[in-house]
């Protein structure tokens, strides 16, 4: 049996950890484009920053093409000493691939029949299901063809899936740009729920200043005071205030001009209601918003937001 020497280690460890993480992150990526292209009513919002996809966007990035590299330094070091196909971390790498692989479409399909059985399949479901399955499935045929040295005789074929498996993660990574935008859409978008945010935090202010006062500030400056240290925010964008107007005796509108039109992220989030929240939940239907300049009318309900008892 050769030795294995600290090349070999490296190398075969490197690979493996390389091909998991991308293997993982290609699954999560698809799931994420799953949830956003078939929503459902009785799952919970996405997260409104794309956490998800952007992470396992940068990981197929990174990772992708490393384990690719990897894989063909050993199938080249092969190719030059057949006889380090017979090194142990080799045969251990592939026998705990192939088994991963194995016992994930086990999982995969018990998991379809059992969902099958319950009543509760779904188009997305079923999608997810058939990922995890072909992904799993096309592991293992690669890898037991690597156990039995098909690669090794065929490395012009070796190359081209190489190629062919690093050309269908770049589709899948640039299809990420087209539901969580670019990083300057990414930004625009992030000024826009701060802005969001503050005129939440102005609006729960003015309320506040109604209830002690039995009436509408005149100007947000009016809620500024020492003993609370509330500072009104201003437009991190632009630096300049929030447009604020009395409309009545109860009534007021908050105004902002905002880049990017709200998301539509209802039910596009990958768990169902009961089981799950995401923390920064995006803003409800009262604070939708297009592009531009966008008022937000807001009537004060005594009954709802009664005014506080005065010591005597």
């Amino acid at each position: 049996m050769e030795k294995t020497t600290p090349r070999d280690f490296f190398l075969w460890f490197g690979a493996v950890i390389a091909l998991y993480g991308s293997i993982a992150a290609l699954i999560t990526l698809l799931f994420e484009y799953i949830n956003y292209v078939f929503p459902d009513p009785l799952a919970y919002y996405a997260d409104p920053y794309g956490g998800a996809i952007r992470f396992s966007m940068a990981t197929l990035i990174v990772l992708t093409p490393t384990a690719l590299m990897l894989l063909h330094l050993i199938r080249k070091a092969l190719m030059r000493e057949p006889s380090r196909a017979q090194v142990w971390i080799r045969r251990w790498a592939l026998m705990l691939t192939l088994f991963i692989a194995g016992t994930t479409i086990l999982i995969d399909l018990i998991t379809l029949i059992n969902t099958f059985l319950g009543g509760e399949i779904t188009v997305r479901f079923a999608l997810k299901v058939a990922v995890v399955l072909l992904i799993a499935f096309g592991v293992a045929l690669h890898f037991l063809a690597d156990l039995r040295g098909y690669w090794i005789l065929h490395p012009r074929r070796a190359t081209l899936i190489g190629l062919a498996s690093g050309l269908l993660v770049l589709l899948t990574v640039v299809a990420g740009f087209f539901i969580v935008g670019s990083p300057h859409q990414m930004r625009l978008f992030r000024y826009d729920e701060q802005k969001t945010s503050d005129l939440q935090t102005i609006q729960y202010e003015i309320v506040n200043y109604w209830q002690q006062k039995e009436a509408l500030p005149k100007s947000l400056n009016e809620l500024v005071t020492p003993m609370t240290g509330f500072v009104v925010p201003s437009d991190p964008q632009t630096g300049t205030s929030y447009r604020y107007e009395t409309t009545g005796d109860l009534a007021f509108k908050l105004c902002s001009t905002f880049n990017l039109p709200s998301r539509d992220l209802e039910g596009r989030g990958g768990y169902p209601m009961h089981d799950t929240s995401y923390p920064g939940m995006p803003m409800s239907d009262n604070w939708e918003h297009g592009t531009g300049e966008t008022c937000f009318d807001r009537t004060i309900d005594p009954d709802f937001y009664p005014p506080y008892e005065k010591a005597q």
